[in-house]
């Protein structure tokens, strides 16, 4: 079996330079600034040894989040929990941050960090006091993404992955954010910038670098996602579905 691949591998590679392809067939892939951000790097503020605990605050949402789950299934608290420890964090999460929550689900360390590996709303590694992350799925390529990045990058004068040197921001590219029908947009932090164009995208970068208020969402005249004649359709309150505590 090992023969047979060999073979075909180099029949295909000497098939690739007939037709002028240059380049071996089998190639490894090349890891994306984004997925740094989802790989640990032990650092002196993020290793083992590295205290970490909820606030008192944040113990009571603990305490709250648990008990929406059966005492027996508290794993399923892991996300929510994880997210909770992220945000106190900084917006990052560490490897004791991890262990403090797989320790309060009753679960296996491993477990922890295999979700906060796989989804990417969480980041391993530090990032800025601003999270810009711009869309760059179809809808959003198609509006013009691929501009919206290079302004920022300009703007910021980082790369993607990488965060201004005063800590400020760190740029990323995702996947569809769910507000297509105001593509290009991304989202700073929790907050989505939609409808954007390069110079609507410098003013908002500009904003919240100074500390000023920013207009969320829309960045045009429309509200939502209403087309350019306003709103056409559903002006009244919709009648919500017949539920069984309602027979």
């Amino acid at each position: 079996m090992f023969r047979s691949l060999l073979k075909r591998t180099t029949f295909l590679n000497q098939l690739n330079k007939s037709n002028g392809f240059n380049r071996n067939y089998f190639k490894q892939s090349t890891l994306t600034r984004s997925d740094a951000l989802s790989r640990h790097v032990e650092t002196e503020d993020n290793n083992e040894h590295t205290p970490f605990d909820f606030t008192q605050e944040n113990l009571v949402k603990v305490e709250k989040i648990l008990a929406k789950y059966p005492k027996q299934y508290r794993q399923s608290a892991l996300i929510p929990l994880l997210d909770l420890a992220q945000r106190q964090n900084g917006g990052w999460i560490s490897l004791r941050a991890m262990d403090k929550v797989a320790h309060i689900c009753g679960i296996a360390p491993m477990t922890a960090y295999e979700v906060a590996s796989f989804y990417t709303m969480f980041n391993r590694t530090k990032i800025g006091e601003n999270f810009v992350q711009v869309c760059t799925t179809t809808p959003c390529m198609l509006r013009g993404s691929g501009e919206i990045i290079k302004t920022c990058k300009s703007h910021l004068g980082i790369q993607v992955g990488e965060t201004t040197p005063d800590n400020k921001f760190t740029l990323v590219e995702v996947e569809c954010l769910g507000a297509c029908v105001n593509a290009p947009m991304m989202c700073i932090n929790d907050d989505f910038y939609e409808d954007l164009t390069s110079a609507s995208t410098i003013n908002l970068l500009d904003q919240i670098k100074n500390n000023k208020p920013t207009k969320i969402g829309p960045q045009t005249h429309r509200k939502a996602a209403e087309g350019p004649q306003g709103k056409t359709t559903l002006l009244e309150p919709p009648v919500g579905p017949t539920c069984r505590d309602d027979l």
